[in-house]
């Protein structure tokens, strides 16, 4: 049964073409430090890793030969420790905060996870905007986890989080990395 975040995405993408990507999360846990929210897990084993409407890049950790599997390759933090305190709204605390990204857009928009929690289930969205108008900010912080941010993002219950229009158009496509041209 899946997170019920990622079956909210499962009715906007719906069934993938391709299986998902199996990963060993507990080996993952003890060789990095790193654990993962729940929903991005099964996300990953249900899509795996690819493109989103051609768009926003998922990452995943390693896996096979997939080029989307680079996500602990820009680990900079050690995932055993806790910040001393909780990161801040303030956009230098953000920037500054524990971020470990899992998407890009093709405006080179960063999303990542804030990890400034123990429980990864608890952890907020953060998206580093590239491209802002005068005045606005660039970094903007999601009271959302992996799976309410997508569906919240695709569905348009979200503000649009990106540079640019990001998914203003439907329906959504999901491009799993093993599926052919």
């Amino acid at each position: 049964m899946a997170h019920p975040a990622v079956s909210r995405l499962l009715t906007l993408l719906g069934e993938p073409i391709t299986p998902g990507d199996s990963v060993d999360w507990d080996e993952l846990a003890q060789t990095t430090g790193l654990r993962l929210p729940s929903d991005y897990r099964d996300f990953v084993a249900l899509y795996g890793g690819g493109e989103l409407d051609e768009y926003l890049s998922i990452r995943t950790p390693p896996v096979g030969a997939s080029p989307y599997g680079v996500l602990v390759d820009e680990l900079d933090f050690d995932p055993g420790e806790l910040p001393p305190t909780p990161t801040g709204t303030a956009q230098e605390n953000l920037e500054e905060g524990r971020l470990l990204p899992f998407a890009r857009s093709a405006n080179s928009d960063v999303v990542f996870w804030l990890c400034d929690a123990q429980d990864p289930d608890s952890w907020d969205i953060v998206v580093f905007r590239r491209q802002v108008q005068y005045g606005e900010e660039r970094w903007v912080r999601f009271e959302a986890g992996f799976g309410e941010f997508l569906f919240g993002t695709l569905s348009g219950m979200l503000p649009n989080p990106f540079s640019d229009s990001g998914f203003a158009n439907s329906p959504h496509t999901y491009r799993n990395w093993q599926q052919p041209l």
